[in-house]
């Protein structure tokens, strides 16, 4: 098993059946070997220093139904929010003063937060604040949505892919959504210019250790700037 691990550290990629050992067979002493390596990978990369990003929670609507997700739109339960372009310009006036130096706009896929509206809030942002990075996770958009926001100065785009599954997609998401557009949407991201983020939930419904292992190689093979890997916590509203 430290074999495989010196492999994946040399090679930055395993066959599906060797991740799939790592994954299910690992001896806690050969995870803390695999951790280790981990650590020593990433403190190359990023040094021992802890990146602070300001997470700005601009609406909770959503149009889609996500059985997952405790803002879905069949969710009557939810308190509904949006904040006003000038909220979230003093969200990042007190961030900025705080040493934020990244802010993120997540929202649910709210049609309310049409390109007018963004463009013009980013574009503040960016004239206050021209040494700040701005991320967006908003969803998917159309590509010249997508061209408009990162004129108007945002300039990375986190955009979760969920599960490379196909079916566990279709069992997790609305038949509206389609698994091929998520990652036609993060091509796109890619194309524009965007450092673009993907991702999972970990140990949503239907999960299997198989899908796991497709998520890693699909990663591996997207080469994202940014990862966002967190767990599933079940709601009593999804």
């Amino acid at each position: 098993m430290k074999e495989l691990v010196d492999q994946l550290k040399r090679n930055r990629t395993l066959s599906p059946e060797e991740l799939r050992l790592l994954l299910t067979d690992a001896s806690p002493e050969e995870r803390e070997y695999l951790h280790r390596a981990a650590r020593e990978v990433a403190r190359v990369h990023f040094g021992n220093g802890v990146f602070v990003r300001g997470l700005i929670e601009i609406s909770n609507y959503c149009r889609n139904d996500c059985r997952y997700c405790g803002i879905r739109r069949s969710n009557r339960l939810a308190e509904r929010y949006r904040l006003t372009p000038e909220t979230v310009l003093a969200c990042c006036e007190e961030g900025y003063r705080l040493g934020f130096r990244t802010f993120v706009l997540q929202s649910g896929e709210d049609p309310a937060l049409n390109d007018e509206l963004l463009t013009g809030l980013i574009r503040e942002m960016r004239r206050r604040w021209p040494d700040c990075a701005i991320t967006l996770s908003l969803g998917e958009r159309t590509e010249a949505s997508y061209r408009a926001l990162f004129e108007a100065g945002a300039n990375r785009y986190l955009l979760r892919h969920e599960t490379i599954t196909p079916d566990h997609y279709r069992w997790l998401h609305p038949v509206r959504m389609s698994l091929d557009h998520r990652i036609e949407c993060l091509h796109t991201l890619k194309k524009i210019g965007y450092q673009t983020g993907t991702g999972i939930m970990v140990g949503s419904p239907g999960q299997t250790v198989d899908d796991l292992v497709r998520d890693l190689l699909f990663i591996r093979e997207f080469e994202p700037q940014m990862i966002g890997i967190g767990p599933f916590i079940p709601h009593r509203d999804t």
